[in-house]
Formats: structure tokens, sequence, C-alpha cells
């Protein structure tokens, strides 16, 4: 294999990512950072957290998660509400139409891609991991900010 090669995977990666995103988009109207606040709502108690819980879970910055919010607020996905025992701080609560777009949203590539992760050997894993760590070293982007969330959503902006 040569270097020619390890950069025509690398593309093969991120163009399936751009194209998942795109297709998830385009099914469901909303984008898979969206997705994935809806169903981090869906598995919490009373369908209710706050953004700074949102902001951790996802690895994203707080104005990303606040137009997230604002995005999904408009289609009427989640709503805002106030918290009874500190003012301070607003809820986001997933609503009936949200959770309807739930039952019907499609498997995402981020969790197909976990569950054969997780069924790998932890030798194989492993050998995953230092490639993965090489690569990153070599691009010299170890440093870069990042979610575990794939999406191709840095390159075309909400």
């Amino acid at each position: 294999m040569t270097f020619i090669d390890i950069l025509i995977k690398l593309r093969k990666i991120v163009r399936s990512v751009n194209l998942e995103s795109k297709r998830v988009e385009k099914e469901q109207g909303v984008s898979i950072p969206q997705l994935l606040c809806l169903q981090y709502l869906a598995e919490q108690e009373d369908y209710r957290t706050n953004a700074a819980k949102l902001k951790t879970f996802l690895n994203l910055n707080a104005s990303t998660i606040s137009g997230i919010l604002r995005r999904l607020e408009r289609k009427g996905f989640v709503a805002k509400l106030p918290n009874a025992s500190d003012k301070r701080v607003t809820l986001i609560s997933l609503t009936t139409v949200g959770l309807e777009l739930l039952q019907n949203a499609p498997i995402t590539f981020q969790q197909k891609l976990s569950k054969k992760l997780q069924a790998l050997p932890p030798e194989k894993l492993q050998t995953i991991i230092d490639g993965i760590d090489i690569l990153t070293n070599i691009m010299e982007v170890e440093e870069l900010d990042a979610s575990p969330i794939i999406t191709s959503e840095e390159f075309s902006k909400e």
C-alpha cells in the first residue's frame, strides 16, 4: 500500500460522512448533531436537560449548541422551559413532535460504526487506535477540538 492508497481511503471516509449527513438531513429534516441532541433528550428523565449537559455530551462548544437548539426549537422538536428550582437555568425539553421524529429516524453511521467497533477484539481495536494516533500525529491535528460525533457539519454549517 502506498501513501496514495492511504489518501484515497481517507477521502472515502470523509466522503461517506458527507453523504450520510446529507442523507439524514434530506430524509429527516435535521442534521446529525440535531438528531443526536434529540436522542440524548429522549434518554433523559422527563425528556429534559440543560444546554450545559448537552454541550458536555456532544463535546461541542456553547455557540454551536445554541445554534442547534435554536433550529430545533424553530422546527418544534424542542421547547425551552424555565427551571423552577433555578431561574438562571433554562431546561431543554423534547416535544411530542421531536419524539415522533426519533421514532422514524434511521440508524446513523455513527451508531453502526460504534456497534462494529465495540464488537472488535481488543487487539484489533488497539491496532486501529494506534494507526489513527499515528495518522493524527502525521497530519498535525492532535490539538484540534473535535467531537466524538462523526459529522460533516464543520464543512457545511447548519
